[in-house]
């Protein structure tokens, strides 16, 4: 069984692009072959699918570190009365894709001996040519934002990274899977990218046309011809800087109306066997270990997505019995400012600096 408004077909094709689009002149040729479907099945499915906002995006999604950018989790604690007003200023930097509003729970019989917690969870990317950096440009915002604490959780390792979500009714459940999850400590390192390269990465963020054979509307806006331009976003692929080139689903609209950021206190030597047990999990897209502090005893950081609220407490339950970790806390979206596509290399780094600098 499929969402409700979509077929078996469908869902294998979405199945499929969130896997990885083929890096070829005519990709939707190429997605249909694997399903015995015709390049103008594909792209009226696909064409559908997008105007029903089921499919949010298709381009590529790009390993943050090793364009030379430096990121972070930010926790901040926010008085109630300024938490509207310090969200669209945290909006306003380009670097945020991801801010949310967060209540946290504890596990039933977990009282932990200090903890403080934050309550306004964002993600934040700095250029390679930042002035301020990542930890001055948190200190612009916590100051701009009035909060009362802020702390930078960077991952210091990566066990998985990468939202897939089965289109089946029943969603992931408790399903394992194995595999390469991007795994690394905090990131690849930087590579060092030719002009063309930059030019390259701008244009293959945005959405891929709808049309016979995409890549060479791409391809002019580079510059290029499109058997070079090809080439060059396969040695991106091969060098781990572009992580794929897929599909991004709405989650709600794909039957994902619960997720989760679950904190675990896990002992260090502990970090490393537990980080691979919950990547394990098909339900978990990303995986962390970040820095824990003394009013945050937390080491793992896991996301979940599942079809229900209650069905993410039940994976995080069974991730619990599984890996022995029976403390941990779990943070509720409970409002969604901020929801995008990182812009890389874009002159709204430098303005927002310059602004931020000269307040």
């Amino acid at each position: 069984m499929f969402v409700v408004g979509i077929d078996a077909i469908d869902g294998n094709l979405l199945d499929a692009m969130q896997a990885g689009i083929p890096l070829v002149e005519r990709p939707y040729r190429a997605l249909g072959e694997g399903l015995g479907l015709t390049e103008g099945d594909v792209l009226g499915r696909v064409a559908r699918l997008k105007a029903e906002s089921l499919i949010r995006n298709i381009g590529a999604i790009f390993d943050t570190s090793r364009l030379g950018y430096r990121s972070s989790l930010v926790g901040f604690r926010l008085r109630e009365e300024c938490i509207d007003q310090a969200a669209v200023c945290i909006n306003a930097h380009p670097g945020v894709s991801h801010n949310y509003l967060r209540s946290c729970a504890f596990s039933s019989d977990y009282t932990p001996d200090a903890c403080f917690p934050y309550n306004v969870w964002f993600t934040l990317a700095v250029e390679p040519e930042s002035q301020l950096g990542l930890e001055g440009s948190v200190a612009v915002l916590a100051r701009d934002t009035g909060a009362d604490a802020a702390r930078l959780f960077p991952a210091l390792k990566i066990f998985k990274i990468g939202v897939r979500l089965d289109m089946d009714a029943e969603g992931t459940g408790t399903r394992r899977e194995k595999g390469n999850f991007f795994a690394s400590n905090g990131g690849g390192a930087r590579y060092d990218l030719s002009p063309t390269e930059r030019q390259i990465v701008r244009i293959l963020q945005h959405d891929l046309a709808l049309a016979e054979e995409p890549f060479r509307e791409v391809a002019r806006q580079c510059g290029l011809e499109v058997e070079a331009l090809l080439v060059c976003a396969q040695e991106l692929l091969q060098r781990n800087i572009m992580r794929r080139f897929a599909a991004i689903l709405n989650h709600r609209k794909a039957g994902y109306t619960g997720n989760v950021m679950v904190a675990w206190p896990v002992p260090e030597e502990k970090v490393e066997a537990t980080g691979h047990q919950m990547a394990q999990f098909r339900a978990v897209s990303h995986c962390y270990q970040r820095p824990a502090y003394p009013e945050w005893p937390f080491t793992l950081f896991t996301m979940v997505h599942q079809k229900s609220r209650e069905a993410c407490e039940e994976t995080v339950a069974e991730i619990s019995r599984e890996t022995g970790i029976g403390d941990y806390a779990m943070l509720w979206t409970t409002r969604e400012f901020k929801k995008v596509r990182l812009k890389y290399f874009t002159e709204d780094y430098a303005a927002w600096e310059e602004q931020a600098i000269a307040r």
